[in-house]
């Protein structure tokens, strides 16, 4: 047998001339371990508020309703029954004010599935651009370098070459900020997206989480008109409803669009259990427990706010979401690492580009218990 032989290694191998993962940016949460190691240390246990992750019990109409559902042995479909997109369609009504119909909406597995490989499932690739805000979840940039796009940061619209732009990424509310954009800026960028032909997507995950600020659809009729063309909104269950775990999702807008998407991801096999259809039809009919979810958030937020502040953090933003996002007006690690020593753990703002450089996300997704331990400790260390 010949072992010296001159072939390149296989793709994904250690010594392959290019692999995928080169094109992407490290990981940034491995980074975080050495604060976690630290804050665990602490003798009160650890205060994680780093990664916002429900971690509050499944309401009990979808648990039953993924129940009912477990006796599922055929093959679901990609797009799911009609009385699944039914459903979307209804609470994009109800809650969105979006005129749309069942043929219009797509099931995902997984918000972030869908963020990380849209620009892929559109074919997208080398010469075009991908354009996200200067501050925003990584996994926007991570889905432009996926396909060999360029990914570009943006703080307005307007600085944008219309020429080179095929999709454009917008955030609201934000994550990591909370910011909410209002009507009229969304307006802007429809108008932009619509007049250099480019496919305007907005994640809305945490439009039912507004505080100081009422989050609008890109699909409202204020917003985008009479239609939807060129737009997509990409939405999530797991924050208002606790299913993180079940990677429940939809995206939903242009219907020439969603038909794309269909087809291609039809091929790829990108289905959501039986079980897990089944359980968003019931959350998305069920308004009360979101209602109560909502008021958790709000105690915990009020709470981690004020000992913040009190503690001499300035928030900025924040109307909306899951976070707080404040800062000291210093590096964003030395603030981590200080936390990290009264057992708190933070995310840094350069996780989400370099203009959070001096900034920190706080997520008000532990529990009361950790949340009440966590105040505590910045109010004695005043």
């Amino acid at each position: 047998m010949n072992t010296n032989s001159t072939r390149a290694p296989f793709p994904g191998h250690p010594g392959a001339a290019r692999r995928v993962s080169d094109l992407l940016p490290v990981f940034p949460w491995d980074k975080l371990e050495p604060y976690k190691a630290t804050a665990l240390a602490h003798p009160g246990g650890l205060c994680d508020f780093s990664v916002g992750t429900p971690v509050d019990p499944v309401p009990e109409v979808i648990q039953k309703a993924l129940a009912a559902a477990t006796d599922t042995p055929g093959y679901p479909t990609v797009w799911g029954p009609v009385e699944l997109r039914e459903a979307i369609a209804g609470w994009l009504h109800r809650r969105c004010g979006a005129e749309i119909g069942p043929q219009a909406v797509l099931p995902t597995v997984g918000s972030k599935e869908l963020v990380a490989w849209l620009p892929t499932q559109l074919g997208l690739g080398p010469g075009d651009q991908v354009a996200y805000p200067r501050l925003a979840y990584p996994t926007y940039e991570v889905g432009a370098r996926l396909c060999g796009a360029e990914p570009v940061e943006y703080d307005s619209v307007d600085e944008l070459d219309g020429s080179r732009v095929r999709l454009l990424w917008v955030n609201s509310p934000s994550n990591p900020t909370g910011r909410v954009l209002g009507a009229d800026e969304l307006r802007r960028a429809v108008a932009w997206a619509r007049e250099h032909g480019a496919l305007l997507v907005s994640d809305e995950c945490y439009l039912e989480l507004g505080w100081s600020a009422e989050p609008v659809s890109v699909l409202h009729p204020d917003v985008c008109g009479a239609g939807h063309e060129g737009l997509l909104a990409v939405h999530s269950l797991s924050k208002r409803s606790n299913l993180a775990g079940y990677r429940a999702s939809f995206v939903a807008g242009d219907p020439v669009v969603v038909r794309e998407l269909l087809e291609v991801r039809k091929h790829g096999g990108m289905i959501v259990p039986a079980p897990v259809q089944a359980a968003t039809i019931a959350a998305l009919s069920d308004d009360a427990h979101v209602a109560e979810q909502r008021e958790r958030y709000a105690a915990r937020r009020s709470a981690l706010r004020a000992a913040l502040e009190a503690y001499g953090f300035r928030v900025e933003h924040s109307e909306a979401s899951l976070y707080l996002w404040v800062t000291q007006d210093r590096p964003c690690w030395e603030t981590v690492a200080e936390l990290a020593a009264l057992g708190i753990l933070v995310a840094p703002g350069d996780f989400y580009g370099p203009a959070g450089e001096r900034f920190v996300r706080v997520a008000f997704t532990a529990t009361d218990e950790r949340v009440a331990a966590a105040v505590e400790r910045l109010d004695a260390a005043r």
